[in-house]
């Protein structure tokens, strides 16, 4: 059975989103309260467009919200966005529920209040500097021979097997280590006593082999 994924609000983002996911054939429905926009929209194949306010419960039962399986907010409204992740989670048991943020200092908050992955553009384009510089720095540590090292950046959301534990008490394959973890706005080098959080991004260093392991330990699925 395929995955009902929601979009609420936005336009342009929405109608990316919706055209990629429908090609990965995903069963998508879009919430947008422009009747303009709808209609626009309701020219994507396959694309349920459902015309209102994605902030009112009786909008996301006409969109048949507690059949879908993701729920993302895309509003510019911060506050907009947690409702509807609210909604989504607790009248409707969406499972996971996805929050665009524009300030960055509201990104905890969003995930206390059980939104599972919450997006905000300044923490992304920080941590891409900081995640560049990171790499740059132990690029000369990589050996060059026939070995093959992978880096991968893991995310670790509010249902994770590994929210909670120290380094230490991760099962992780011998040849993996956890070379930093991004966390909000901060870059961090974790020790075995270091906690992971819901939200956290892990940087993997490990050998080619061992990665999909790693991450299979660390998120529960590939």
């Amino acid at each position: 059975m395929r995955k009902h994924v929601l979009l609420i609000g936005s336009f342009n983002k929405a109608r990316s989103l919706a055209q990629s996911l429908i090609k990965k054939k995903y069963q998508v429905t879009a919430i947008n309260n422009d009747y303009q926009n709808c209609l626009i929209l309701a020219e994507i194949d396959s694309l349920t467009v459902i015309n209102g306010d994605g902030t009112k419960p009786f909008v996301l039962e006409d969109a048949n919200a507690q059949d879908a399986d993701i729920a993302i907010a895309l509003t510019p409204n911060d506050d907009d966005n947690l409702v509807i992740c609210e909604l989504c989670k607790k009248k409707f048991n969406i499972k996971k529920t996805v929050a665009l943020v524009n300030d960055p200092k509201k990104t905890d908050f969003f995930y206390k209040m059980g939104v599972d992955s919450v997006i905000c553009a300044v923490n992304a384009i920080t941590n891409i500097i900081e995640q560049q510089t990171f790499l740059e720095g132990i690029a000369t540590l990589l050996p060059t021979g026939e070995a093959r090292i992978s880096i991968a950046e893991v995310p670790i959301s509010a249902t994770g097997p590994v929210v909670g534990k120290k380094l230490w008490e991760i099962n992780l394959p011998k040849e993996v280590i956890i070379g930093c973890i991004l966390r909000g706005e901060k870059s961090m080098i974790p020790r075995g006593d270091t906690r992971v959080l819901a939200g956290d991004m892990l940087v993997l260093i490990s050998s080619d082999k061992q990665e999909i392991a790693a991450i299979k330990e660390l998120t529960g699925q590939i």
